[in-house]
């Protein structure tokens, strides 16, 4: 299908798109990669007047170490994420999970802020990010800045917090190096979404669960956490993974089985980050 007729804006910085945000407000949209947005256009599931490409704006794209975090711009590739040396030791689930995006051509353009913007929960990184309590920065052309944690970033299925004249612009990822890990996916080719997919971290007692197409938004499996906190054996805690959430029917799966998949994909994840 065609897209809907729009203007096109370049932007040459990050102030330039906030600038021509504030200008068109709701009748613009982001271009970083375009691999969530151009499938909407096609389906004139979204009918912007206004596309502002951000996907070369150089101030955007960067993995810095922040101290006690790991600083991701918006719009660094997936796979200079997944490839990042910095990320592999300090944070290695989200680095593992970024490279399970899609296939080379996705990861050579695709952002991972667009792909976070997006808010889709069969996206991996969005539930990497929950799992691990990560923090998203917004700014707006007035020049405010919102520190957003993950977990209250994204509203429902493809909305997040972010203003009509706001643009994501950083990730910031707290460090994890000696932690356990795991991220699980279960899809029909290697290139599709997640039926269901589980990023895990776990650091002594404490456990962070973040589940992939499990409901309108990525979300925790907290009933599995707060068993593995009161003692329960991992086969035990990930009996609860499903507990809580509400998945989707699609030509993939019914509810029932992704409520199974959960379960034993937590199960193999938890067995993973424990050894």
């Amino acid at each position: 299908m065609i897209p809907p007729k729009f203007d096109y804006v370049k932007a040459r910085s990050a102030d330039e798109a906030l600038a021509a945000l504030a200008e068109h407000g709701e009748d613009a949209k982001l271009l970083a990669g375009g691999h969530s947005l151009i499938p909407l256009l096609k389906l004139r599931l979204s009918s912007p007047s206004v596309l502002i490409d951000i996907g070369e704006i150089a101030d955007l794209s960067y993995i810095n170490d922040g101290g006690t975090h790991i600083a991701i711009g918006a719009a660094t590739t997936h796979r200079t994420v997944a490839h990042s040396e910095l990320l592999r030791a300090q944070v290695p689930l989200l680095a593992h999970a970024t490279g399970q995006v899609g296939d080379p051509q996705v990861r050579n353009r695709g952002t991972i802020g667009g792909s976070i913007a997006h808010g889709d929960p069969a996206s991996d990184q969005p539930a990497v990010l929950v799992a691990i309590d990560a923090v998203l920065v917004a700014r707006s052309a007035t020049g405010s800045q919102r520190e957003i944690p993950a977990g209250e970033f994204f509203r429902s299925f493809l909305e997040t917090a972010l203003a009509p004249d706001e643009m994501l612009v950083e990730i910031r990822v707290p460090k994890i190096p000696g932690a356990g890990w795991s991220f699980q996916k279960f899809n029909r080719r290697a290139q599709d979404w997640a039926i269901v997919g589980v990023a895990a971290v776990l650091d002594g007692t404490s456990a962070g669960i973040g589940l992939v197409n499990m409901g309108g938004t990525p979300v925790r499996a907290k009933a599995t956490e707060e068993a593995l906190a009161g003692g329960a054996s991992p086969a035990e805690a990930a009996a609860h993974a499903a507990d809580g959430t509400d998945p989707p029917s699609d030509l993939n799966a019914d509810p029932d089985y992704r409520c199974h998949l959960a379960r034993v994909l937590v199960g193999r994840a938890l067995h993973e980050a424990r050894s």
